[in-house]
């Protein structure tokens, strides 16, 4: 149960410094800088401060949306950038997260499918625990062209901050009269959707690969004769 302490310390922990910066000036700029850690750092949680950011703003004591949603995508757009730049820099293998498990699993999956389907591949990692950083930093590393990753990646952006958004707005709206609740709340739905995202993404992949294994076989087939 060492795992599940862990959690609730954090989650306490997190509920605290939103709570206390949630009327300040400061919660936009710190938003930002904590979604532009996250696009080369994973273990910063800038999705669930989003989230709860938003489960606040619904209960009524959060920054407005119209500030909320921009700050969110400018600091993941300026993240990914990042990512793409050390993917360009740094060999793939020296970066820690990324060479075992299920990262190396992630940047094995993105430089197979990087040139043959980017836009669904960098959007959809967006969305899974960990596939950020290993999309976008495979990008770099296979050379994708920097400019068509920035159109990809405004889109992407764009989206994750207005679906971390609907979580919280979501908690937010059922349980604003307890907010420490909707920030628990919202955050579980955001790690429950990233885990579903993950799972439907995997079993897409798979159809896809099945698909094309005959045709790839037939063109060997072809060109042996």
């Amino acid at each position: 149960m060492g795992w599940l302490q862990s959690i609730l310390q954090w989650v306490e922990a997190l509920d605290s410094m939103i709570l206390a910066l949630v009327g300040s000036a400061w919660i936009i700029p710190i938003l930002i800088l904590l979604a532009t850690i996250d696009g080369f750092f994973p273990p910063v949680p800038s999705e669930s401060i989003v989230i709860a950011v938003a489960a606040l703003t619904a209960a009524g004591s959060g920054p407005p949306f119209w500030l909320l949603i921009p700050a969110a995508a400018l600091g993941a757009f300026l993240g990914d950038q990042i990512a793409f730049t050390i993917g360009r820099k740094i060999p793939v293998a020296r970066i820690p997260f990324l060479n075992s498990g299920r990262g190396a699993e992630l940047v094995a999956k993105a430089n197979a499918t990087i040139f043959r389907r980017p836009a669904p591949l960098l959007i959809a990692g967006r969305f899974i625990p960990g596939g950020r950083v290993a999309v976008n930093v495979s990008a770099g590393a296979m050379g994708f062209p920097r400019r068509r990753f920035i159109e990809i990646d405004v889109v992407a952006s764009i989206l994750w901050a207005v679906y971390s958004t609907i979580l919280g707005v979501a908690a937010g709206a059922y349980l604003g009269s307890r907010p420490l609740l909707s920030v628990v709340v919202g955050v579980a739905l955001g790690v429950l959707m990233g885990i579903l995202i993950d799972r439907v993404a995997a079993w897409r992949e798979g159809r896809l690969s099945k698909k094309e294994a005959p045709d790839d076989h037939g063109q060997d087939e072809g060109r042996g004769k």
